[in-house]
């Protein structure tokens, strides 16, 4: 029984990113704008009432990818020590995340990026997913934090984390000149004195 589970759940993955990676393929192909779900799920070779059954729009097909990546560093995050200073907790977990998962970057995945960059609905829906994953940050932080304040502190600490990680992807997508765990680095190390303040 736990093995046909998990065939089932492996399925479904692969579906899930078969879908991912048409919807971001089409995108560059065609223009966002131009793409529809039915042309994703076709491309995909499902059907149109499969990829509602993973997705609930185009945009979150295509950013599919970042909400696993986000996920997987709320779980480094979760694994870390209670008792270690909360931004380090929270550097550490993106350089590794950003380790593994970008740690041998396809050019054409940075390329696609490059393309679909500052298109007004995407960005929307891409602070959508981190404002998602800021919750539960917040959440978790909030158990990490002592002293006065640590609902407002927990928040500004969430967010700041978040806003950095963001920002040394979306430098390191226009600068890819070194690579992205170097970028994120620094950019948590600038941010450093900010956060201290929220220990």
């Amino acid at each position: 029984m736990e093995d046909s589970a998990g065939l089932r759940e492996r399925k479904k993955a692969a579906t899930r990113l078969a879908l991912h990676e048409a919807a971001l393929r089409l995108a560059v192909e065609r223009g966002f704008d131009r793409v529809t779900v039915e042309a994703i799920a076709d491309a995909a070779n499902v059907s149109r009432r499969t990829f509602s059954n993973y997705f609930s729009s185009k945009e979150e097909a295509l950013f599919h990818g970042d909400a696993v990546r986000l996920r997987r560093m709320l779980q480094l995050i979760r694994e870390q020590p209670a008792d270690e200073v909360p931004w380090t907790v929270l550097s550490r977990a993106a350089e590794r995340l950003t380790a593994e998962m970008y740690g041998d970057v396809d050019p054409s995945w940075l390329a696609r990026r490059q393309q679909l960059r500052g298109h007004p609905s995407l960005v929307a829906h891409q602070a959508a997913a981190y404002t998602a994953v800021e919750r539960e940050l917040v959440a978790e932080l909030a158990n990490r934090l002592t002293g006065p304040d640590v609902a407002l502190r927990s928040r500004v600490l969430a967010a700041t984390f978040l806003a950095v990680v963001r920002v040394g992807v979306q430098h390191w997508i226009d600068h890819p000149d070194r690579p992205l765990p170097d970028a994120v680095r620094t950019a948590l190390a600038e941010a450093t004195p900010m956060a201290a303040a929220n220990r």
